[in-house]
């Protein structure tokens, strides 16, 4: 069993950054791929950006490209988004997914993680 804890989430202005971290139990961390999605009201849930289980590999959606940085710290089994330039669009729930089946490549599927975080709230105004 693995467990997620999100932290970080908040309100923040139109151009203002962000670090939402991810705490992961499981002695096995260095095999897990990790991901973050998103659900703003009304929508259905959206891949953010995901990193393989050595940090070597990452993926982004077009749309956050340049402005989010995905990384991880094998060390304290922790994974990080640190999100610039933000804009009113980026406002949701923002969810820590893991997936222990150690593929090279990261995942951008939510269907392919099994362990979910419950969720932190990440609203920016205009």
């Amino acid at each position: 069993q693995v467990q997620l804890v999100e932290s970080g989430g908040g309100l923040v202005q139109a151009g203002g950054s962000l670090r939402l971290s991810c705490a992961a139990s499981g002695r096995t961390f260095t095999s897990y791929g990790m991901g973050w999605f998103r659900q703003a009201p009304g929508k259905e849930r959206e891949f953010v950006a995901a990193i393989n289980w050595s940090g070597g590999s990452t993926s982004y959606r077009d749309s956050v490209k340049g402005r989010f940085t995905i990384s991880r710290d094998n060390t304290k089994n922790t994974v990080a988004l640190q999100m610039n330039s933000l804009t009113p669009e980026d406002t949701a729930v923002y969810y820590c997914a893991a997936d222990v089946r150690g593929f090279t490549n990261p995942l951008r599927v939510s269907d392919e993680y099994r362990y979910w975080g419950q969720g932190t709230q990440v609203t920016v105004s205009s």
